[in-house]
C-alpha cells in the first residue's frame, strides 16, 4: 500500500463569517485554501472535508442554519468524504482514523478554522495517532479572544498556536513552501 498525503480541510464554514466571533486574522486564508485544493484536486490527490455541527442553540456553525454550510472555496465536490463532528478534535465521533489507515494515508495537510480550536486539536490528535502532519499557516486563521478582561489579537493567538504545534506536532509552512514540494 503506497503512502500518501491528504488535505484536510476543517470546518470551512459560512457560520465564521458571521459577526459573532470577533476580528479575524488572515482575511487571505480561504483564497490560500482554494488554492491548495485546486492543486490537490488536479493532481487526483485525497481531499477529505470536516464539518462542524455545533450542539449549542445559538451557533452559526448548527444545523439547518445557514452558517453550517461549506464556504464556496471549499465546497467538497461528489466523492470527497466529509466527517462530521461536534467537537473540536475531527476523530472524536467520527471514523476519520479508521478511513485514512484504510486508504494508506500516513500524512495529512490541516488547513481551515479556526487556528487555535478545531485545527490545533486536529493536529495534536493525528500526530498523536502517529499521522506526519502538516499545517499551513497562511490557510488557517482565528478570531480575537479575551480572556479574564485581557484582550488578545487575532494575530497573537494565531501565532502562539501556530508556535505550540511546530516541531512537536506538525511542521507548520507557508502555501507558497508547500506548493513548491510534491506532497
Amino acid at each position: 500500500m503506497t503512502v500518501s498525503t491528504a488535505l484536510l480541510l476543517i470546518d470551512v464554514q459560512k457560520g465564521f463569517d458571521e459577526p459573532v466571533w470577533g476580528a479575524r486574522n488572515n482575511p487571505q486564508a480561504e483564497r490560500r485554501i482554494g488554492e491548495l485544493l485546486s492543486v490537490w484536486r488536479k493532481a487526483s490527490w485525497p481531499v477529505i472535508h470536516v464539518q462542524h455541527l455545533s450542539v449549542s442553540p445559538d451557533s452559526p456553525l448548527r444545523p439547518a442554519q445557514p452558517g453550517c454550510a461549506f464556504k464556496p472555496e471549499a465546497h467538497p465536490r461528489e466523492g470527497e468524504p466529509i466527517f462530521q463532528k461536534s467537537v473540536n478534535s475531527a476523530f472524536i465521533g467520527t471514523i476519520l482514523e479508521t478511513y485514512l489507515r484504510e486508504q494508506g494515508i500516513a500524512k495529512l495537510v490541516l488547513v481551515g478554522l479556526t487556528t487555535d480550536h478545531c485545527v490545533s486539536t486536529t493536529t495534536r490528535m493525528a500526530a498523536n495517532l502517529g499521522f506526519e502532519v502538516t499545517v499551513v499557516e497562511d490557510a488557517v486563521a482565528t478570531f480575537d479572544r479575551v480572556w479574564r478582561g485581557k484582550h488578545f489579537p487575532a494575530q497573537l493567538i494565531h501565532e502562539a498556536s501556530l508556535a505550540s504545534l511546530e516541531g512537536e506536532f506538525a511542521t507548520v509552512v507557508v502555501a507558497a513552501e508547500l506548493l513548491g514540494k510534491t506532497p
